[in-house]
């Protein structure tokens, strides 16, 4: 399966390089390309996309608002942020808004390959950590209401649901949570796959980024 790709950028000569790092590979296309948010959604509205790279800073509307008015559309492809600096609060925005995961511009090819295929699966290409790294630096930008669980969100999962939720927010990783709760992984997998369903999230990055926002887990260490 091909995967068809969208490039969102300011800066024709990165899209350009993109471009051809992409066009080298036998799964993937690239099927639209924009210079800013406004562009992107016109694209968008005439094209299949699966996977879309989008830059944050760009003129008429930014890559968070793009991203977040296209993850608001039904069935919509999966968005991988691109930004200059690492824990740049753009990159929190972003996967508040609802992307994937994000890299930096100067990723190496292989990587950005190998992320945009991870997207595509389903998979979050941003380790849980580092999206704690990124939600303990901008804490407080969170809602107002954050710090304290809002429990009718949580509420829909079970005890051992929860229990999961947050050593996944840790940044635990499947096998790392099934050895601490002893379990097997595919038990974890199953627990995590029933978190993200009954709460209504895309992946693992979601799973982080709400349990701060409910206060099941607080900057700096667990709620």
């Amino acid at each position: 399966m091909t995967i068809r790709v969208m490039l969102v950028d300011d800066q024709v000569l990165l899209r350009t390089g993109f471009g051809m790092v992409l066009a080298a590979q036998p799964d993937m296309e690239v099927v639209a390309e924009a210079g800013d948010g406004v562009e992107a959604l016109e694209k968008l509205r005439a094209t299949a996309v699966d996977v879309v790279l989008m830059d944050v800073r760009m003129p008429k509307l930014d890559g968070v608002e793009a991203t977040r008015r296209i993850c608001a559309q039904p069935d919509p492809p999966k968005v991988l942020i691109l930004t200059t600096f690492d824990l740049d609060e753009y990159a929190f925005s972003g996967l508040k808004a609802g992307a994937s995961g994000f890299m930096l511009k100067d990723v190496p090819p292989g990587e950005l390959l190998a992320a945009i295929r991870s997207v595509h699966s389903g998979d979050a290409v941003v380790a849980p950590s580092t999206t704690r790294r990124l939600l303990d630096r901008f804490a407080p930008m969170l809602p107002s209401g954050a710090g304290e669980p809002r429990h009718k969100e949580l509420d829909r999962l079970t005890e051992r649901e929860r229990e999961v939720m947050v050593l996944v927010a840790q940044g635990l990783s499947n096998g790392e949570i099934a050895a601490r709760l002893v379990l097997s992984e595919a038990t974890v997998k199953t627990h995590v796959g029933r978190i993200l369903t009954k709460l209504g999230l895309r992946d693992r990055v979601q799973v982080v980024v709400l349990a701060y926002e409910t206060g099941l887990v607080r900057a700096g260490g667990l709620g």
